[in-house]
């Protein structure tokens, strides 16, 4: 199936033994080499739940929604902005939690209003948002 821009997705039958454990929204997929489901476990600090081949998966330790890597590489002629992950982060914190991303594999980090953009090892933008003082 597909969404109105085209973008396909797959609805799974009950009893699944993949997504048991996950809420209505078992798994978003993501464009991206198995480099970037490790970056983003060990970003996350969240365990690999799934690797096979070039697939990878991570989930919470408290469960919910996987987030998946397909293996392959991101097409250079797709949007890599049209997914974005957001990290939050304390304004006193920025300085070691972009050193601790960009030892990871993140690059090219550029400073916008709310933080910190950055991209994951394939190239993808991320952001690196301060939290606001008031939450």
């Amino acid at each position: 199936m597909a969404d109105p821009v085209a973008d396909e997705f797959c609805v799974i039958e009950d009893g699944n033994a993949y997504l048991s454990g996950c809420g209505p929204l078992g798994e978003v997929t993501c464009e991206g080499t198995a480099t970037v489901g490790r970056f983003w476990s060990r970003a996350l600090g969240w365990p690999m739940v799934w690797e096979e081949g070039e697939e990878t998966a991570i989930q919470s330790p408290s469960g919910g929604t996987k987030l998946a890597w397909s293996g392959d590489d991101v097409d250079p002629a797709r949007n890599n902005t049209r997914q974005r992950f957001i990290l939050g982060v304390d304004r006193a914190e920025l300085g070691a939690e972009l050193d601790r991303l960009s030892t990871l594999g993140a690059t090219d980090a550029v400073s916008i209003s709310s933080g910190m953009l950055l991209r994951d090892p394939d190239g993808v933008e991320f952001e690196l948002r301060v939290l606001p003082a008031d939450r």
